[in-house]
C-alpha cells in the first residue's frame, strides 16, 4: 500500500459519522481469498534441494498465517502426474476472476537455450511461453515470482495488464545458481522491508529488500554479482532493476508513455500484519481505484499549486478514510 495511510489517520474522525452506515452495507460483502501456487523444481544436487525445501516451508508458513488457499507442487506426486501436468492442471483450476490476487512462486533452477527460457521441473520442464499460455485466462491480479536462474525472459512472456512479474535475473544468460529466492522469502514477512512504513510488506518492497540483500551477499563475499533481479508491473515487457528506485519510487521516466514499474506492486501484499484491517472485496476494489487516483495526482503534483493539490486529494482521502473506518468498526466486534 502507498504511504498515504498515515495522512488518513487525521481524517478518520471526519469519516466516523458515515462509518456505521457503510459498515452495515459491507458487512455481508463477499470476501474471497487470494490463491497461492508454490512450485518446487528439480533440485539438481541435494544441497540445493535442502535450500529449496526451506524456501517452500517459508511460503507455506506465510500462506497459513494469512489464511490463503495454497497448493504446493514438486514435493510429492499426484495420481501419477508429472509436475508439469500438475502445474498446468492447478493453474487451470484457479478462479479466473476476482479482486484478490493469484500468486505463482517458482523455486528452483532455470535454463535458457535457443531463445527459450525454461523452469526446471522433475520430468518435463515448463517454458516461459507455455506458462504464458496457461495463465492467459486469468483476469484477476496475478503475481509471478520466478526465483530461478535464467529467469529474466519470463518477463517478456508473462508481462501484461494486471500482472506483476518478478525474476531473479535480468536475462537468460545469468545462468548461475540464484540466491534471490532465499532473500525474497525472508523479505515478504519482515517489517524491515516496510519502506513506506504502512505496516504491510508489498511485493515491491520485498523485491527491493531481497535485491539489496543479494547485492550485499556478493559484496561481502567479494564476488562478482551474477544475478540482477527485475520487476515488471506496467505491462511493457521490459522490467526494472532495484537500482532504478529511490525508496519505493522509480527514478526517471518510463518509455512509450507507460506508467512506471512498481506502482501496482506496491499496492499488493500477501503476509498479514497485526494492523491489517479486514476489507471486503468491494472495499479492496474501491481502495485500489482511489489509490490509483492518488498516484496519478502525485505524478502531476509538480505542475499544481499547493492549494490545488490539497483540494484535489482531500475528497479521495476522505473516501479512503471512510473505508478504513468501516473496516475498523467491524474489526472491533
Amino acid at each position: 500500500m502507498i504511504s498515504f495511510r498515515s495522512i488518513l489517520c487525521s481524517l478518520l474522525l471526519l469519516a466516523a459519522n458515515t462509518a456505521v452506515a457503510q459498515e452495515e452495507q459491507t458487512e455481508q460483502g463477499n470476501t474471497s481469498q487470494s490463491q497461492l501456487v508454490i512450485v518446487m523444481g528439480a533440485e539438481g544436487e541435494p544441497e540445493f534441494g535442502e535450500q529449496f525445501n526451506r524456501w517452500v516451508d517459508q511460503w507455506e508458513s506465510v500462506a497459513k498465517t494469512a489464511g490463503v488457499q495454497h497448493t504446493t507442487i514438486g514435493r510429492s506426486t499426484v495420481d501419477g502426474q508429472d509436475d508439469r501436468e500438475s502445474l498446468r492442471a492447478t493453474i487451470a483450476s484457479l478462479q479466473p476472476n476476482g479482486v484478490r490476487p493469484v500468486w505463482i512462486v517458482l523455486i528452483g533452477h532455470g535454463t535458457f537455450t535457443r531463445q527459450a527460457a525454461k523452469f526446471n521441473l522433475r520430468g518435463p520442464d515448463v517454458s516461459a511461453k507455455e506458462l504464458a499460455e496457461w495463465i492467459q485466462p486469468i483476469e484477476r491480479p496475478l503475481v509471478v515470482i520466478n526465483c530461478s536462474s535464467s529467469s529474466g525472459p519470463f518477463i517478456n512472456q508473462l508481462s501484461g495488464k494486471n500482472r506483476i512479474v518478478v525474476t531473479a535475473t535480468k536475462s537468460g544468460s545469468q545462468y548461475n545458481y540464484a540466491r534471490f529466492g532465499a532473500y525474497f522469502a525472508n523479505a515478504i514477512t519482515s517489517l524491515d522491508s516496510d519502506l513506506d512504513h504502512d505496516d504491510e510488506i508489498s511485493v515491491h518492497e520485498a523485491f527491493l529488500r531481497a535485491s539489496a540483500d543479494v547485492r550485499n551477499f556478493y559484496n561481502a563475499e567479494a564476488r562478482i554479482n551474477t544475478e540482477h533481479a527485475l520487476i515488471d508491473d506496467n505491462g511493457d515487457k521490459r522490467g526494472t532493476p532495484a537500482t532504478m528506485f529511490r525508496g519505493v519510487r522509480a527514478i526517471g521516466q518510463a518509455k512509450d508513455g507507460k506508467s512506471l514499474d512498481g506502482k501496482q506492486a506496491n499496492r499488493v501484499t500477501l503476509a498479514p500484519t497485526k494492523k491489517r484491517l479486514p476489507l471486503t472485496d468491494d472495499e479492496v476494489s474501491q481502495r485500489e481505484q482511489l489509490e490509483q487516483e492518488l498516484e496519478g495526482l502525485r505524478d502531476k503534483k509538480a505542475d499544481m499549486s499547493e492549494s490545488e493539490y490539497d483540494q484535489a486529494i482531500e475528497p479521495i482521502l476522505i473516501q479512503l478514510a471512510k473505508i478504513y473506518a468501516a473496516a475498523e468498526k467491524r474489526n472491533q466486534k
